[in-house]
C-alpha cells in the first residue's frame, strides 16, 4: 500500500491564498506521504505546461511519486460536435498527465439532471465510446484511465462496473472512492468489496450521515434518496472505516491510496489527522 494525499484535500488553503500548489507538495512530503495526487482545483494545468513541468520537478525533488491526475469531463453534450470536442479536450489532458509523468488518470464521464437507470442505459454506449477513444489514446503513453464513482449518474457500484465492461479496455478501470458510494445510498463496505477488483487506485474519504427525517442544518448535502451527508476527517465519520480498510488490505491491494478531506475543519489539520488514522488502522488490522 502506498499512502498519499490528494491536492484536493488542501483546496481550502489554495482557495484562500494561504498555499499554492508548490507549498501543498512540500506540505504533503513533510507529513511522510509516499505520493501526491494532482487535482487541478486552485490552479490550472490546461494550457500551462510550464506549471505541469514545475509540479513534476517539485515532486521529484521532495521524493514524492505523482500517483494520479484527476480531471472533470462530460460527454452528455447537446451536439455531436460538442461531443467530439470534449473527447479531444480530454485527450489533451492525457498529454498533461504524460507530462506530469503519471501512469494513472481519472476523468469524469457525465453530468445530467436525469440520473435514472433508464437514462443511464440510453446513454451507456455514448459514454463508453468516448472512454474507449481516450483509453486507446492513453495507451500510447502507458497510462491507465479511469472513472471515479461520483456525480450521481455513474456513481453506483453496478453502474461503474457496467461502464467499465462496456468500454472493454484493459487500461480503463475505476478510481474507487470508498466514501462516494454513500451519495447514492450504498453501503461503503459492500460497494468496496464489489468494485475493488476493478480499481486502478483508491480514495479514502469519510462522511457524517444523518437520515432523511433528521435535517442537521448547514454544511450537509443530500443523497439521491434524501439522506444528509457532510465531509468528515477520515476515521471520524460514519463509514465503517476499519472494515473498509480491512477489505482492501485482505484483497492484497498494494497500489496507491489517497487521502481526500472535504470537511469543515481546517484543511491541513483535517488531512493530517485522516492520514495518521489510516496509517494506524492499517497497522492494526489483519
Amino acid at each position: 500500500m502506498k499512502l498519499g494525499v490528494s491536492t484536493y484535500s488542501l483546496y481550502q488553503a489554495m482557495k484562500s491564498g494561504e498555499m499554492d500548489i508548490h507549498a501543498v507538495i512540500d506540505w504533503v512530503a513533510d507529513q511522510g506521504a509516499v505520493h501526491v495526487e494532482i487535482v487541478p482545483l486552485g490552479f490550472e494545468l490546461a494550457g500551462n505546461l510550464e506549471l505541469a513541468d514545475a509540479i513534476r520537478l517539485k515532486a521529484e525533488s521532495r521524493g514524492l511519486e505523482i500517483s494520479n491526475y484527476a480531471i472533470g469531463a462530460n460527454f452528455l453534450t447537446d451536439s455531436d460536435e460538442a461531443y467530439e470536442k470534449e473527447i479531444e479536450r480530454v485527450k489533451a489532458e492525457v498529454d498533461i498527465a504524460a507530462r506530469l509523468g503519471v501512469k494513472k488518470m481519472r476523468h469524469d464521464v457525465a453530468r445530467t439532471d436525469d440520473t435514472s437507470i433508464g437514462n443511464f442505459n440510453r446513454q451507456l454506449e455514448r459514454m463508453a465510446e468516448a472512454c474507449r477513444q481516450i483509453a486507446d489514446y492513453a495507451l500510447s503513453f502507458d497510462i491507465v484511465t479511469s472513472i471515479e464513482n461520483h456525480g450521481y449518474f455513474v456513481q453506483h457500484s453496478d453502474r461503474v462496473q457496467t461502464l467499465i465492461q462496456a468500454v472493454d479496455r484493459p487500461n480503463f478501470r475505476t478510481t474507487l472512492d470508498v466514501g462516494n458510494f454513500m451519495c447514492v445510498d450504498e453501503d461503503s463496505v459492500s460497494a468496496v468489496k464489489k468494485n475493488l477488483p476493478f480499481a486502478s487506485m483508491v480514495h479514502v474519504k469519510d462522511f457524517y450521515l444523518r437520515p432523511t427525517y433528521e435535517h442537521p442544518g448547514s454544511g450537509f448535502f443530500q443523497t439521491t434518496q434524501g439522506n444528509h451527508l457532510r465531509g468528515a476527517i477520515v476515521g471520524h465519520g460514519d463509514i465503517d472505516m476499519r472494515e473498509v480498510l480491512r477489505v482492501i488490505k485482505r484483497s492484497g491491494y498494494d497500489g496507491y491510496i489517497s487521502i481526500e478531506f472535504e470537511g469543515m475543519e481546517e484543511c491541513k489539520t483535517g488531512t493530517l489527522v485522516g492520514l495518521e488514522n489510516v496509517k494506524r488502522i492499517w497497522a492494526e488490522i489483519e
